[in-house]
């Protein structure tokens, strides 16, 4: 069994959305075309409670078919890990009970077995986990209200990327910030197998303006395209290059 490429957008954020089109509606078409949309809400260390904006963090990923977590700047790091794996099984789960519709019919699901044939069948959802590729746009919230929060992001990201170094199947990140200078998002760091070079990007960051995060996680679906359209293109070159004898 073979789920294919996993899609995620990561989104960073500490607000709520102040322009353009609604994000939940924007990450609901994202879900349609097999992107998950995660949802990190950071808080200031010394808040003692969730500002009212932050409940868009849940519809969001409600909405993106995601995970959602709202946490201390100091527990970042361990949350943007614990979410990535997270909404991967979640993902997976979904894959695997679409699969068994297919042979068992639609009233079957993965809850409606037996204990011992469901563990059997999240053996395969972990090693799946471990064996799909996986592919994530990081949308990172820089905002004026973001900026003493834009270190513990760097690093929670790093951390990351080297907690799925382990995984056998391929990863690939790009990071993008929001709102752009001139567009919707700002290219940080193009697609990689890993964030190692960061630490030379986000000290160039510079935080401020407004908070458009439905026109940004729009911008980010189009990252995923734009990636196997330039794939696409690389291997017609090299099959042009074949057939010349060059």
């Amino acid at each position: 069994m073979k789920s294919g490429t996993l899609k995620q957008i990561l989104l960073l954020t500490d607000g709520c959305s102040n322009k353009g089109e609604d994000p939940s509606a924007v990450a609901a078409l994202a879900s349609q075309q097999g992107i998950t949309v995660n949802v990190i809400g950071i808080l200031d260390d010394d808040q003692s409670e969730s500002p009212d904006g932050l409940q868009e963090v849940e519809d969001i990923a409600l909405s993106g078919g995601g995970v959602s977590q709202i946490v201390y700047s100091e527990n970042l790091s361990q949350t943007v890990q614990m979410v990535t794996r997270q909404a991967m099984t979640q993902t997976l789960q979904g894959f695997v009970n679409k699969e068994l519709r297919q042979i068992l019919g639609d009233q079957q699901s993965m809850e409606d077995l037996d204990p011992e044939k469901r563990g059997e069948i999240m053996e395969v959802v972990e090693d799946l986990g471990e064996t799909s590729d996986l592919e994530v746009v990081v949308l990172v919230d820089t905002s004026a209200s973001m900026r003493d929060k834009l270190q513990t992001v760097k690093e929670a990201l790093m951390d990351l990327s080297i907690s799925l170094n382990s995984r056998v199947g391929r990863n690939r990140f790009c990071i993008y910030s929001f709102p752009g200078k001139r567009k919707d998002i700002d290219l940080i760091l193009d697609w990689s197998p890993k964030l190692d070079s960061i630490s030379s990007v986000f000290p160039k960051l510079s935080s401020g303006g407004i908070t458009p995060t439905g026109p940004a996680i729009r911008a980010a679906m189009y990252q995923f395209s734009k990636k196997n359209l330039l794939r696409s293109l690389k291997r017609e070159d090299e099959y042009g290059i074949e057939e010349s004898g060059y």
